[in-house]
């Protein structure tokens, strides 16, 4: 068995411009876009992208409202505590607490 010969540099110059006029032939010998296919495809792109963005003027939209009745349920909130009188006093919150505190505890000593 011959041992390995190392190609020279005008081997591996020929080597690559044969790739590469194989690689230009095989370009050329792809045939011609249909013009009719890409028309409609550029069609069903366009009608693609007009979807979207319908979805997403819509969502956007949406998103406007949302925030619209939030800030609007927000304001007569505070409109109604403002009626409602004064918060609760520092004592008022700690009995409130104490008395969740206690049930949390009734109701694990049940189990």
């Amino acid at each position: 068995m011959p041992s390995f010969k190392q190609p020279t540099f005008q081997e591996r110059a020929a080597l690559s411009a044969k790739a590469k006029q194989a690689a230009l032939d095989k370009l050329r010998a792809k045939p011609p876009v249909d013009e009719a296919a890409l028309a409609e495809r550029q069609a069903v792109r366009v009608a693609r992208e007009a979807a979207q963005a319908k979805a997403r003027e819509e969502k956007r939209a949406a998103l406007e409202l949302e925030k619209a009745t939030r800030k609007a349920r927000a304001s007569e909130k505070a409109a109604q505590q403002e009626t409602e009188g004064p918060a609760m006093t520092e004592a008022e919150r700690k009995a409130a607490r104490d008395a969740r505190y206690a049930a949390r505890k009734a109701r694990v000593a049940k189990r």
